[in-house]
């Protein structure tokens, strides 16, 4: 499915290094010239250009914003660095399939490289490989699609580094650059989900006395405490709330041997499959951190150095919200899910657990079904980690997949006169 010209497009696209902003600072990054090259393929294949543009700062101005995007929304370049861009191929006011890619990548560079089987650098799996496997797909299925369906495509920043899509995918989603299908391009093993989960992030700081070595007890011990409420969250937690996740993430408190230190932080981050569900991880956290407080003081009140730590724990420990009040998706469109068993493609396991991308920002969305759908594994592939790779017949797998479902849904459309919510 992919041909030579799609090869040394991937290969360009994976030279271009385009990290998030948010990943890590001092790495080199050029979104914008990432999706120049796509475009231009894109536009090779015969669509047009309808937005490619910086966000507005207000998108920023919200409650559901993460921390780590609100105090960087200040820096000048932030934003301008990080367009979004949609292509259209096929008239307004017919039923649309979009397609949803993110060109933006972890931090950590890798070579880029082919060797006729396997390409390797960042982004390979995750996301820029499915994006030129997604538009291989397309471009097979033109002929059969002519005017009577739509294909939007949103190649997106903000996808990683904890953005959420609050600055990328969720604006254009508001501007109404959807279809009555929609499809992100995320790695799943070829199975469509029709869940994506959302996450939330929680910071437990203290904020007391430190002290010197010799004195231990004079102070509050931030790194005994964080770390007794590190195992108590991990257990207290654990399996709290079905479908969720608990991850017991970074404590800090100092790295010197001669010292008590008297703050500190320890954060969580949490998953959820409902905005349901993530209200109760809320309220399931925050009786958590009680009681290990309780927990604590009765542990450690009548011990010689930590006596104070105990006795004020409850004074000094305080909880934060980095991240929360993000939408889950939850798809139970019957006609999405028949078309994409008649197109030949395997479901999801109910099983086997969602993860978080940007889909998020579908769900409720008026006439609309929204599922993930990608080549290879997040883990098997080495996402955001070292050695990324996406072998190509995992490639063309995906772009006959997405040749497959265009073309069903062409049918259906014939069929049902489906109608287009854009």
């Amino acid at each position: 499915m992919l041909s030579p010209a799609d090869h040394d497009l991937l290969l360009e696209l994976l030279r271009i290094p385009t990290v998030n902003p948010l990943e890590e600072a001092g790495e080199d990054t050029d979104l914008p010239a990432a999706q120049r090259v796509f475009a231009a393929a894109a536009t090779a294949a015969g669509f047009t250009t309808v937005h490619r543009t910086a966000p507005d700062p207000a998108v920023l101005d919200r409650d559901d914003v993460p921390l780590t995007v609100r105090e960087r929304a200040g820096e000048p370049d932030f934003l301008a660095a990080q367009p979004s861009l949609v292509l259209r191929h096929g008239p307004a006011g017919v039923p649309a399939v979009m397609f949803n890619v993110h060109l933006d990548t972890v931090a950590g560079i890798e070579p880029a490289g082919f060797d006729g089987v396997r390409f390797t650098g960042r982004g390979a799996i995750d996301a820029k490989g499915p994006a030129v496997a997604m538009l291989a797909g397309v471009r097979a299925a033109l002929p059969v699609l002519g005017d009577r369906v739509a294909v939007l495509v949103q190649a997106v920043a903000g996808e990683e580094g904890g953005a959420m899509g609050v600055y990328g995918t969720r604006p254009l989603i508001e501007a109404g650059h959807v279809g009555r299908l929609n499809v992100f391009c995320e790695p799943t093993g070829l199975r469509y989900l029709t869940r994506s989960t959302a996450a939330m992030t929680a910071c437990v700081t203290v904020d007391g006395a430190g002290s010197v070595d010799d004195e231990p007890g004079a102070g509050h011990n931030a790194t005994v405490l964080l770390g007794f409420l590190a195992q108590h969250f991990a257990t207290a937690l654990d399996g709290a709330e079905p479908g969720g996740r608990v991850c017991v993430a970074g404590l800090h408190t100092g790295t010197a041997h001669n010292r008590v230190y008297g703050t500190g932080r320890l954060l969580l981050n949490l998953s959820y499959p409902t905005a349901a569900a993530g209200r109760r991880l809320e309220e399931l956290l925050a009786r958590a951190l009680r009681a290990g407080l309780t927990e604590f003081r009765e542990r450690f009140h009548a011990t010689g150095e930590l006596r104070r730590t105990a006795e004020d724990a409850a004074k000094i420990v305080s909880l934060r919200w980095h991240k929360r009040g993000l939408p889950a998706l939850d798809c139970r469109d019957r006609w999405a899910t028949a078309l994409l068993d008649s197109a030949g493609v395997a479901a999801w396991p109910p099983a086997e657990p969602a993860f978080t991308c940007d889909a998020i920002w579908m769900q409720d969305v008026p006439g609309t079904a929204t599922v993930v759908l990608g080549p290879g594994d997040l883990a098997g592939n080495n996402a955001h980690a070292a050695g990324e790779f996406a072998e190509l017949t995992q490639l063309d797998a995906f772009a006959a997949t997405v040749t497959r479902v265009l073309t069903e849904f062409a049918a259906r459309h014939e069929e049902d006169h489906v109608p287009d919510p854009a």
